[in-house]
């Protein structure tokens, strides 16, 4: 493939290189199992942000180029998914690659072994790029054409002294073990466990920035809108049992306009009941804890997946 016809192509593919003219195409075509962990980064990173107070952004499957010395791609390689802590130091608007020696290196590389094994070639090359940390995970669920040896987990490998090691947990997420992560890409959905531990590495990450959920836009927007609806409303009651319904029914409110911009944000489509029910709705179903509700709205499909897991929570 030469690098007109690499510039051209659309599909996915794992490695190119302008020497050999060869690429290594992706072995099957890519579904849920392949797709899931990448996408679940994504939201799982999502939660974290809104609780450090400051956004983190994935870049999902971009090219990644090596040039030659006029600037020409001499390989290319393709992730999964690519994590910035800090997007401002991306800069890497308008750009169609993120080229090693100009831009900065993504904080994590996700690579998903479903039916590949990157260890055979494509782990060195990000070694040899210097990419500080890369997880590579293999899903639980099997396929007839995974390399042998390849078992269910996930590996985080950390950058050190120019070479490659194992660790036991992140470096950009400090105290993420690549177990828990492992688990919840694997789960149907983020369990109460997950978004514990998410919570937790979103103030940790504050922590060390001075930032924490009352930076994070929807989250301190959420938090005046109920606060403030809620005592109005308290107060307007005048009594104990109204007080207390009134401070739920401001929360609701102010929780329910959060969920109705995230879901927005996501391109999720909803009916004008729906959205005109929705505070009523996380009143009756006692999901008026932020936490809850904004990850239900992360993470589902649609209004009817929405009411469904607040409900069972």
């Amino acid at each position: 493939m030469s690098s007109e016809a690499v510039s051209r192509y659309e599909g996915r593919f794992e490695f190119w290189s302008a020497r050999s003219g060869m690429s290594w195409m992706v072995r099957d075509p890519t579904g849920p199992d392949h797709e899931t962990p990448a996408s679940r980064l994504v939201a799982m990173t999502a939660l974290i942000a809104a609780v450090r107070g400051s956004p983190i952004e994935c870049f999902g499957s971009m090219d990644l180029l090596l040039g030659d010395e006029r600037g020409r791609p001499r390989e290319i390689m393709q992730a999964d998914q690519t994590v910035y802590l800090d997007p401002s130091r991306a800069q890497l608007a308008g750009e169609r690659a993120m080229v090693v020696g100009r831009h900065n290196y993504p904080d994590v590389v996700l690579e998903v072994d479903h039916t590949t094994d990157i260890r055979r070639g494509k782990l060195g090359r990000y070694e040899s790029w210097g990419f500080p940390e890369v997880w590579v995970e293999t899903p639980e669920s099997w396929t007839p054409s995974r390399p042998r040896g390849l078992s269910p987990g996930l590996t985080v490998y950390l950058l050190e002294g120019g070479r490659y090691r194992e660790s036991p947990e992140s470096r950009a997420f400090p105290g993420w073990r690549a177990r828990s992560i492992h688990e919840a890409m694997n789960e149907s959905e983020l369990s109460g466990w997950t978004h514990l531990r998410l919570e937790r590495l979103g103030r940790a990450l504050g922590e060390s920035e001075g930032t924490g959920p009352d930076d994070s836009p929807l989250l301190r927007s959420l938090r005046d809108e109920s606060r403030s609806e809620g005592r109005a409303e308290g107060e307007a009651k005048g009594r104990a049992q109204g007080l207390v319904e009134g401070r739920v029914k401001g929360r609701a409110e102010g929780l329910a306009e959060a969920v109705r911009e995230v879901l927005g944000s996501r391109g999720i489509e909803c009916s004008e009941r729906f959205l005109a029910e929705l505070p009523d709705e996380l009143a009756r179903a006692g999901a008026v804890e932020s936490r809850l509700a904004i990850a239900a709205a992360f993470a589902c499909e649609g209004e009817r997946d929405f009411r469904a897991r607040i409900r069972a929570r």
